[in-house]
């Protein structure tokens, strides 16, 4: 029997009630705002660069772990789920999960980390602003314009992945600031930094916790940085490996690491949709604009899901992210990185032309962003390669 689709939720975006892009264009015909913007993302470079940046493990570990591309994806498929059961805009919880990673650097959080320590003296460097940098200005695709020029609900999706960034006056939440790309992009367009985005884009956000500490799981058992016994001992891990063992006591090793994934998977999406039902009917929220401003997120998961997610993570961090080997690689991958930035700071005229036109070379701190967007969009590959062609030497191995 066909499972009809839900009701669309009051607390619903709406494509046709979109507040529009920075700047006008004409409808898209069959498409809604929304689908336009992911079709937009998934056509950019920067997207393609997903498939050679690093997860967890550099490419040359292997051909079967997990890159942004392919961890991308994966929150894609968690964020449709979700964004489906909710009665929510399916095409926005898309976009906001397809684009919430293309300001990260090659090597991952070591990269981010090299590039924030070379950028220390001009604000340091944040992924999630650089998204929203690489989005709005770095794609170089259409005649009239800089960017992809996504919805105002997309971009504030993406600006706002991880909530607020400043208080209703406008003063920045974090210590440290409002990260530089995002304090330059809401001089032309306010996104309402003060306020939780839309449910669609809290659904990309926890989309991506889902999805990573399910497939980081997936990918520390596929490179031996752990045993499946170890994760016994954790809530809600040990509840499925027993259930699994109880149902099919003979099964193999990596059915079983898959069957684990799966069901944990499944476990977190059907305690998000729960939890999210009972806080937006206690909120009463009945538009967009009420999530907007319910003062504290309304898609999450429920306390003994945060719990057992905190748990995950815990056991992750040691065991897979400071693991010697991954360490090791990382390591020397934030040298690979500050080495670049050191060269083209000091040698400019290294830089490929597109990248030096319009910068005055004495402009250090001009020249050290670009310098910053420049090695952020970098693959994996072409950083290593760029660094023998550079230093005559091996680079990360």
């Amino acid at each position: 029997m066909a499972v009809e689709a839900p009701v669309r939720a009051v607390f619903s975006a709406v494509p046709a009630h979109s507040r529009g892009r920075l700047y006008p264009e004409a409808p898209g015909g069959a498409r809604s705002a929304f689908r336009r913007d992911c079709d937009r993302l998934i056509h950019s470079t920067a997207f393609r660069r997903l498939a050679h940046k690093t997860q967890v493990f550099v490419f040359y570990e292997g051909d079967h772990f997990r890159t942004r591309l392919t961890h991308t994806l994966e929150v894609t498929q968690v964020a449709r789920s979700l964004a489906r059961a909710l009665g929510l805009d399916e095409d926005l919880a898309e976009a906001c999960a397809l684009g919430h990673d293309f300001g990260h650097t090659p090597f991952g959080h070591a990269g981010e980390r090299a590039l924030s320590r070379c950028l220390q003296a001009y604000g340091g460097f944040d992924h999630n602003a650089q998204t929203l940098r690489v989005v709005t200005f770095l794609e170089k695709r259409y005649p009239n314009f800089d960017g992809l020029n996504l919805t105002w609900e997309t971009l504030e999706g993406l600006a706002k992945h991880n909530g607020p960034l400043t208080d209703m006056a406008g003063r920045p939440l974090n210590p440290e600031g409002l990260p530089r790309a995002i304090a330059d992009y809401a001089a032309r367009q306010d996104l309402e930094l003060w306020s939780h985005p839309s449910a669609e884009a809290q659904i990309g956000a926890i989309a991506d916790d889902i999805a990573y500490d399910a497939h980081d799981i997936d990918d520390g058992l596929r490179a031996g940085a752990f045993r499946i016994e170890e994760l016994d001992a954790l809530p809600l891990i040990g509840a499925i490996l027993r259930t699994i063992a109880l149902e099919h006591p003979r099964i193999e090793p990596g059915r079983r690491a898959h069957e684990l994934v799966r069901r944990l998977i499944t476990r977190m999406i059907e305690d998000v949709i729960a939890e999210t039902r009972t806080r937006c009917a206690e909120a009463g929220v009945a538009s967009v604009d009420d999530v907007r401003r319910a003062g504290r997120p309304l898609v999450g998961f429920s306390r003994a899901m945060e719990e057992a997610d905190r748990a995950i993570k815990g056991f992750l961090y040691p065991r897979l992210y400071r693991h010697p080997r991954v360490m090791e690689i990382m390591g020397d991958a934030e040298n690979v990185i500050a080495d670049l930035f050191g060269h083209y700071l000091a040698r400019p005229v290294d830089l490929p032309a597109e990248w030096r036109a319009g910068v005055d070379p004495a402009d250090q701190a001009a020249l050290a962003l670009r310098i910053a967007d420049f090695i952020a969009g970098m693959t994996d590959r072409y950083a290593m390669v760029e660094h023998e062609r550079l230093f005559s030497g091996p680079a990360a191995h």
